[in-house]
This record gives structure tokens, C-alpha cells and sequence, in this order.
């Protein structure tokens, strides 16, 4: 962390909204890429929203992986593409269920049936 020459964030970063108790007590993040979150961070997405103009080659090229997300070489630039992932991606929901479909039956057809009969 200590060669990167990317600017540190005026202040901490934190995303209390998607990441309530910490980015690496959610799960999702190693203890590194939470340091890297919280001290990059704000930095990150500044230059994201276009507050702050890139100062470095660094920072150049995390501009460009924005755009291109596979153009990704450094451990800062894969932690804020997971980052941005997770908390602006789809959430995925895991069912115990194999099939897309529900369960449940319609048997109105064989009821409507039993009807017509009587």
C-alpha cells in the first residue's frame, strides 16, 4: 500500500448505507481491501463524480479503468471496481427452490372440471 502513489482521501470513507458494520465484516472485503476502501475512498470517488481532476499517471489510468473496467492492474483499482459492484450491483438472492417457477399448483382447471360434472 505504501508504494501507491494515489492520493489519500480528504477524510475517511465509509458506506454506512450498504456496508452498515464495516466493508470486511460484511463478508465481501479482506481486512487490506477494507483499509484500502477507507483510505482511498474518498479519493476514489471523487475523481469518479469528476470533483477532483487526476494529479498522477496513477490516477490517469484509474480513470480509464472506470471506463474499462477490465483495463484493472492494481490491487486499488479491482478492491473500488468490487466495491462499486456490491453496493451499486443487483443484489443476488439464492432460493433453496432449483426452478424459476414457483411451486405452487394451479388446480382451478380440474376444479372448474369437478364442477361441470355435478
Amino acid at each position: 500500500m505504501s508504494e501507491t502513489h494515489f492520493r489519500y482521501g480528504r477524510k475517511r470513507f465509509y458506506d454506512n448505507i450498504k456496508f452498515p458494520r464495516g466493508f470486511a465484516k460484511s463478508g465481501d472485503f479482506t481486512l487490506a481491501e477494507e483499509e484500502l476502501l477507507i483510505q482511498f475512498g474518498d479519493t476514489m470517488l471523487a475523481l469518479e463524480l469528476g470533483e477532483l481532476t487526476p494529479d498522477n499517471s496513477e490516477e490517469k489510468h484509474f480513470m480509464k479503468v472506470l471506463a474499462n473496467p477490465l483495463k484493472a492492474k492494481s490491487k486499488l483499482e479491482r478492491t473500488w471496481l468490487k466495491y462499486t459492484q456490491l453496493a451499486r450491483g443487483r443484489k443476488r438472492f439464492h432460493t433453496l427452490n432449483g426452478s424459476r417457477r414457483g411451486s405452487v399448483v394451479d388446480t382451478s382447471d380440474e376444479f372448474d372440471a369437478v364442477l361441470e360434472d355435478e
